[in-house]
């Protein structure tokens, strides 16, 4: 059971992702928090695998819960879901430590994988917000690293895989591998390439 605290400031979002995720038999919603300070209370005492942050609410803001949650329980995963997808929400949000970033015009679906995602350790990012994050990345550095050396052709191949933003369920099954297969490549790559995560290992692959 994915344990899950929703974080928003607006009492509808946080009703409408409630009723979402309690009609799936794999996520259980432990907590509601309506601002950043009450999000960091909440996860230090609930102890959710996955927290789903608002980014702008009043006081603490969704940023620096992140961090302070993340400061506090490092193993927490914290997936972004704004409606702002600008690179001022989106990269300090990164920086706080963020796994995912999801925007809330994503289709249901996309919100409870990604939140599934998230607690299997992978990075949910919307198509075009990853898209544009590889994009920015590539013009703002004119002098792109040497590749590693020593990838075999299969740890390419998933790399490649991963750059499409693609999860490790995805990858298998384009693969035609097990996904624990695919974990270890994605770990033996991020190691290869000293990717400190997925989304600096999607950066890599397209030469950033």
């Amino acid at each position: 059971m994915i344990r899950v605290l929703l974080v928003d400031d607006q009492h509808l979002i946080r009703a409408g992702l409630r009723m979402l995720c309690d009609a799936q038999p794999d996520i259980e919603v432990v907590g509601e928090a309506d601002t950043g300070r009450e999000a960091i209370s909440l996860a230090a005492r609930l102890v959710p695998d996955v927290v789903v942050m608002d980014l702008r609410m009043p006081g603490v803001d969704g940023i620096t819960a992140t961090g302070r949650i993340l400061a506090d329980r490092p193993a927490t995963r914290v997936l972004v879901l704004t409606t702002f997808g600008d690179d001022d929400h989106l990269y300090p949000a990164l920086a706080a430590g963020a796994c995912g970033f999801l925007l809330k015009d994503a289709p249901p679906a996309d919100l409870l994988d990604g939140v599934r995602r998230a607690a299997a350790g992978d990075s949910p990012f919307s198509q075009d917000v990853l898209r544009r994050l590889v994009q920015r990345a590539m013009h703002a550095r004119a002098d792109a690293p040497q590749p590693a050396h020593g990838l075999t052709a299969r740890e390419q191949d998933v790399l490649n895989l991963v750059a499409e933003g693609l999860s490790n369920m995805e990858i298998a099954d384009r693969l035609h591998i097990g996904v624990t297969t695919v974990k270890t490549h994605v770990t033996s790559l991020m190691a290869k390439t000293n990717s400190p995560n997925r989304v600096r290992l999607a950066l890599f692959a397209h030469g950033v």
